[in-house]
């Protein structure tokens, strides 16, 4: 298997946040569906566009150290840290299901790309 190209990775990244923030809406259903997404969405979109600002995460977006834990923690802290700023509540249990959820995808689909490519390259872009 070759390397993931940054688009795909960020795309992984995108739809591990929004499968969180969909999932949860709809255990917590409530008001406009699109609004409530958009409200809950974006502390966590905006932390991940961090995340992979600080870690250069195009560079080698597969690699499960340091990027993809940085990201998650990026987009765990961060988007919590948002979430507050914004009037937004954080209750002990949405936090840790939020890091657990968050940790299992975004750090997960690294890990099954790192099984997946043959022993002896990186997960470096290809050029």
């Amino acid at each position: 298997m070759r390397s993931i190209p940054v688009s795909a990775a960020a795309a992984l990244d995108l739809l591990c946040v929004l499968i969180f923030v969909v999932a949860g809406r709809a255990e917590h259903e409530r008001g406009n569906p699109l609004a409530g997404i958009a409200e809950t969405a974006w502390p966590f979109l905006a932390a991940l566009v961090a995340g992979w600002l600080i870690t250069l995460a195009w560079r080698a977006p597969a690699r499960i150290l340091p990027t993809g834990l940085l990201i998650w923690a990026v987009t765990v802290v961060g988007g919590m840290l948002l979430r507050v700023l914004g009037g937004g509540s954080t209750q002990l249990s949405f936090f840790v299901v939020t890091a657990l959820f968050l940790g299992a995808t975004l750090i997960g689909w690294r890990a099954v790309a790192q099984l997946a490519r043959p022993r002896g390259t990186e997960s470096r872009v290809s050029p």
